[in-house]
């Protein structure tokens, strides 16, 4: 991903003559200067200039839309603005736009104020001439209201950055599905024709004996080399395996996870699925692969889960690849006091929200009849966060969410070796469940502890989208 920038463009006009529109200019720049140097912002902005007129607003816009390296334009209206100038140019633009609604200084200087500082400093009715106009051509752009230097407004404006690069991120999302979807299930299937039209998101159908090449022509020296490199940064458990086959079962994780990463880097891919119905060729089904690819960002879900594999890496976009995971509800427990989901996955949970230190363990999988695969074992996160889903009701899709709480399993569970944790929603389980299931959220999840729900209805605004926060 290329680095990623945010223009800021200040609106005022010449009725206030040079002097006034020098004023805008410097106090926009010492804004932006101190804004990047602040430390708060995870990409930089840039100055572009006062908008002023139609034409200079509407060509610095369209400017914008067509820079690849140009993320979203964050306005500001430091005098009165008059907003039929940003028609055109807000019309054209197909970035996202963040209104900042602010002022340059945090206070009236009650001694000193005089007409010349009501001319320059109008922002107090500039933001709403301006918003106006973006309400009236519905544009769905963030309004964030606050003075730019404190340090809650700053975070507002950098969670909406990372919306914001997540969006222009998902036009060039592209999943491969090994093998088709899980036969007979629903909540995976959906329209991809209308996927791609309305997030970008492209899904290509190879089949697993295009995989298998790959994985066997694989450097043996190279899987020898990651064998090694592992150990430093996990726990290798030989557990009742024999030394040859823990190693070797290792190893052919590790062949899987460096052919799967040649595959999808050579063509382009950032996501994909596997299905344990059909791997024709394969020792294993992926897990420690698969883990390992969504630890470096790459979307990934179960059993030909398209919408969701592409919605992982997407989410991991909007959170610098941070706590947020591939997941699953599987069992669950309902004594009084207890409420709680226990999720995981059969193998493929990442280890981005591991609270110790993950184990690489060989166990065997009734699923999928083929050798005892490999994977990371480790206990999730003591946080708060989101559970996100996405599916396809025919007419539209919907991205549903409810907050949960993260805690550790009360017990040990020495015969379940896999990645797990467990959450209770913090509207209470059984709430949580039956408005989950009502809506028709799925059982295939991104559970993240570093989005918040805000991002979520930004995230959708952007799209069109659906959003259904059951709180």
């Amino acid at each position: 991903m290329h680095e990623k920038e945010f223009w800021f463009v200040t609106g005022s006009q010449f009725l206030y003559g040079p002097e006034a529109l020098a004023k805008v200019e410097e106090d926009s720049k010492v804004i932006v200067k101190k804004m990047n140097a602040s430390g708060s912002l995870p990409y930089p902005i840039i100055f572009k200039l006062v908008g002023t007129t139609a034409e200079n607003i509407t060509g610095i816009l369209k400017e914008a839309s067509f820079n690849d390296n140009v993320a979203g334009v964050i306005t500001w209206m430091h005098t009165f603005s008059p907003a039929k100038n940003w028609i055109r140019g807000t019309q054209l633009l197909n970035k996202p736009l963040l209104h900042l609604a602010t002022q340059f200084l945090n206070y009236i200087p009650y001694q000193t104020i005089d007409f010349d500082y009501m001319n320059v400093n109008q922002s107090a009715h500039g933001d709403r001439e301006y918003a106006f106009i973006n309400a009236r051509l519905r544009k769905h752009n963030k309004v964030i209201f606050g003075h730019w230097d404190d340090s809650d407004i700053q975070s507002q404006i950098a969670r909406w950055m990372n919306v914001a690069v997540a969006y222009t991120e998902s036009f060039k999302i592209k999943v491969v599905t090994f093998a088709d979807k899980m036969r007979n299930v629903a909540v995976t299937d959906g329209d991809k024709v209308e996927a791609q039209i309305k997030f970008g998101w492209t899904v290509d159908y190879w089949g697993v004996g295009d995989l298998v090449k790959y994985v066997n022509a694989i450097d043996p020296v190279k899987v020898d080399q990651l064998y090694i490199e592992l150990q430093e940064k996990f726990d290798y458990v030989q557990g009742q395996n024999s030394p040859e086959k823990f190693e070797h079962n290792v190893k052919y994780q590790l062949r899987e996870y460096l052919a799967i990463k040649q595959f999808m880097d050579e063509k382009g891919y950032h996501a994909f699925t596997t299905n344990f119905e059909d791997l024709v060729g394969l020792e294993q089904l992926p897990g420690l692969a698969a883990q390992l690819l969504m630890s470096e960002g790459y979307g990934f879900a179960g059993e030909g889960d398209w919408k969701t594999a592409a919605l992982v890496r997407l989410l991991k976009i909007m959170s610098h690849n941070t706590h947020t995971v591939f997941m699953e509800d599987y069992t669950l427990d309902l004594r009084k006091g207890h409420e709680a989901i226990l999720g995981s996955h059969m193998l493929e949970v990442d280890p981005s929200i591991a609270s110790d230190r993950p184990r690489v363990e060989v166990h065997p999988l009734d699923i999928g009849g083929k050798e005892d695969p490999a994977r990371l074992v480790f206990t999730g996160m003591v946080a708060d966060g989101v559970d996100i889903t996405m599916a396809d009701y025919g007419d539209e899709f919907k991205l549903i969410s409810y907050d949960i709480t993260g805690n550790k399993p009360e017990e040990e569970t020495p015969f379940l070796p896999v990645a797990k944790q467990l959450w209770t929603p913090k509207m209470g389980l059984k709430k949580g469940a039956e408005l989950w299931m009502t809506t028709g959220g799925g059982h295939h999840t991104v559970l993240s502890f570093a989005i918040d729900s805000e991002q979520l209805q930004d995230l959708s605004d952007l799209f069109g989208l659906t959003y259904v926060n059951l709180g």
